[in-house]
């Protein structure tokens, strides 16, 4: 089957230019009248023919309004013409449609477009794999701070302060030190107390504990441990130092 017209081929059904078969078909009235009458025998816009700006020819000038329609409506156009013309075009347009839902031809289509459809999933995969990628990283990163907070969580009973302290590598010394410099507590004879600010939160619990010196006698003395909620207190301030856990470092 020979050429008589381009077909395009890059659409889901294969489309001509209604310009070239205007020419094709050596109609005389002009394209612009022609159309337009062709077009009232019920074909619609968006399914049978869309336009489309012509290329601009080899004389110059402005690109003209062109239309691509469906071979089942070159067809049936050409054989309102009722000429010699109108019947060779609808005969070839009849041979292409027999070609085009030829078993062969719609199975290489089917497979072409399983090419594509495997194409598109590889390409998600690659794009859902960053994003594992990408996920994974931020999980790493927050995983100590879950962690840690997930100890803090575990650990219902008072904590003391130089426990707290390795947690920053530091030790007790060092680390009340710090927070009496941040405004958080001071001592008070040998004990270390919350400032106003942060008293009355349920941060520090005092707890007594008896002794025996040298001689057996028997003596008591407060410590100040951390609770849960005040252990909580001093990572969520700290950090807003950029002081973090040697754990989250």
């Amino acid at each position: 089957m020979g050429d008589l017209i381009k077909v395009n081929y890059g659409t889901e059904q294969p489309t001509v230019s209604a310009r070239d078969l205007h020419e094709g078909l050596e109609i005389s009235t002009r394209f612009n009248d022609w159309f337009p009458r062709m077009a009232e025998y019920g074909f619609l816009e968006g399914k049978d023919f869309y336009s489309k700006m012509s290329k601009t020819s080899d004389k110059g000038g402005r690109p003209s309004i062109d239309y691509e329609i469906t071979v089942d409506m070159a067809k049936q156009i050409c054989m309102i013409q009722r000429t010699d013309k109108g019947k060779q075009y609808r005969e070839y347009f009849l041979e292409l449609e027999k070609a085009w839902n030829s078993p062969e031809q719609v199975f290489a289509r089917a497979l072409h477009m399983a090419d594509k459809v495997v194409d598109s999933l590889k390409e998600r995969c690659k794009f859902l794999g960053g994003q594992v990628v990408e996920q994974q990283k931020v999980i790493e990163e927050l995983q100590p701070k879950a962690s840690y907070y997930d100890m803090i969580l575990q650990c219902k009973d008072l904590i003391a302060t130089t426990t707290i302290a390795k947690d920053y590598g530091m030790s007790a010394k060092k680390f009340n030190a710090m927070l009496h410099d941040m405004g958080v507590q001071f001592k008070q004879g040998d004990i270390w107390v919350l400032y106003a600010k942060y008293q009355g939160q349920g941060y520090l619990k005092a707890k007594t504990h008896n002794y025996a010196d040298t001689t057996g006698t028997q003596h008591s003395k407060e410590h100040a441990y951390w609770t849960q909620k005040g252990r909580l207190f001093l990572y969520d301030f700290l950090k807003q130092k950029s002081i973090f856990p040697v754990m989250e470092q």
